[in-house]
């Protein structure tokens, strides 16, 4: 019978930086897919681009982004930084380079590029690799794993690492396997909910405009008369909402407020402009092209796409001509620029979820080492922990330095001797 040093269930990021750590420190690993091949879920990342990381320099501003409990993220992010991240890659010869807010892409190519480097990489380091391997379950002795059940059969380790991820995108195989093995062992789970999330609205227009990307504008999250909260950056409208960046790192907002009851956003798609500024520039615009049908005056204001959508929501005849737009009329239109309402019907599902919010309790994990206090031979990483973050390389992040500290720690002659 084969026994391992290690056994690392889930190929993603964190499953196999854990992996590769490991072996890279001598132990025998083994690794479990279940899918055909490694990284699904990561060969979709920033829509195949990959935003690896974040160059932001200082770890504790690093792990402020993960809200409250990102200060027990701090041991893993010290242990493995975003700047440790990117030379290893580099030294694996994968150049990349830094685009706005500090997001770390490849300089060419994409996340096939960025995984062929992982496969190389466990690879090389003399993981075993077992893919097409579903684990049933566990089979456990007092508070210690003796092995896992697959369908091919029982595998026996010393230490074993769960990186399952969690619920986001199921089609590459994150159907929550992981948190079901958690509580079976006795783990708290915080309940999962889809994050970074496009909106879908109660407006039916948003399919005529899909996809227009609108730049630096500044949306606002609304209820009961009061600001939640709000974001300046690039949005756009999707077949039955709102998606792009600010929205998916408002949508943690939006949906613990859909809690309460009602919520609106306000779109403001001139916010370097002040309203009465504006005001006086539209009708400047309509006194210069006086003659001109109304529906050939906003060229200089709006995507050219936006314009017969926007017309019909100021209810001013396209005909009309522009010296016969009324001040009644101008205000309307200079609403829809400052402060365009939309009504949130909901936030997206799991299936369009970029991450998952929720997981296994940090209560519950010696965030030092990534160990569970329940199991004494069990670790976790990545995406399966109670952290997420906004957009912009934060949560592959958590899943590379996780994964490390988890991996290296799993392999270390403790009290749990290999």
């Amino acid at each position: 019978m084969k026994r391992y040093d290690l056994i690392v269930v889930g190929g993603g990021p964190a499953g196999m930086f854990a992996a590769g750590f490991a072996a890279k420190n001598g132990a025998r690993v083994l690794l479990l897919e279940k899918n055909r091949r490694c990284g699904a879920k990561l060969l979709i990342t920033g829509k195949g681009r990959c935003n690896l990381t974040n160059s932001e320099p200082d770890v504790r501003k690093f792990a402020e982004k993960f809200g409250h409990n990102g200060r027990a993220l701090l041991t893993a992010l010290y242990a493995f930084t975003g700047g440790d991240l990117i030379r290893f890659f580099e030294k694996q010869g994968l150049k990349l380079k830094i685009e706005r807010g500090g997001r770390v892409f490849p300089k060419q190519g994409g996340a096939e590029d960025v995984q062929k480097v992982l496969d190389r990489f466990i690879t090389e380091t003399g993981v075993e690799l077992q893919c097409s391997s579903s684990v049933l379950d566990f089979c456990l002795e007092g508070d210690h794993i003796l092995s896992v059940r697959t369908a091919k059969g029982e595998l026996f380790a010393e230490r074993f690492i769960v990186a399952t991820g969690g619920l986001s995108y199921p089609e590459t195989g994150s159907t929550g396997d992981g948190y079901r093995w958690a509580t079976e062992t006795g783990h708290t789970l915080v309940h999962p909910e889809p994050a970074l999330v496009s909106i879908r609205l109660r407006e039916k227009w948003t399919s005529e405009v899909m996809m227009i990307n609108l730049k630096n504008v500044n949306l606002s999250v609304w209820q009961n008369g009061k600001k939640i909260t709000e974001r300046f950056g690039e949005t756009f409208f999707t077949r039955d909402g709102i998606g792009g960046p600010i929205v998916l790192d408002m949508s943690a907002a939006i949906r613990d407020a859909l809690k309460k009851g009602g919520v609106s956003l306000r779109l403001d798609m001139k916010p370097a402009v002040e309203s009465a500024t504006f005001a006086k520039r539209l009708e400047r615009e309509l006194k210069e092209q006086n003659n001109k049908d109304f529906r050939n005056v906003l060229g200089n204001f709006l995507p050219k796409d936006m314009i017969a959508t926007f017309i019909g929501l100021s209810g001013i005849n396209p005909n009309k001509k522009c010296h016969s737009v009324t001040r009644e009329e101008r205000g309307r239109l200079l609403g829809l620029f400052k402060s365009l309402e939309l009504n949130v019907a909901g936030c997206e599902g799991f299936d369009k979820a970029i991450i998952t919010s929720g997981g296994v309790a940090l209560q519950d994990v010696d965030m030092r080492t990534m160990r569970s206090k329940r199991i004494s031979n069990l670790f976790f990483a990545g995406e399966i922990l109670d952290l997420d973050a906004p957009t912009g390389g934060f949560n592959l992040q958590l899943c590379w330095s996780t994964g490390y500290l988890a991996g290296i720690n799993a392999v270390k002659k403790d009290d749990c001797t290999l």
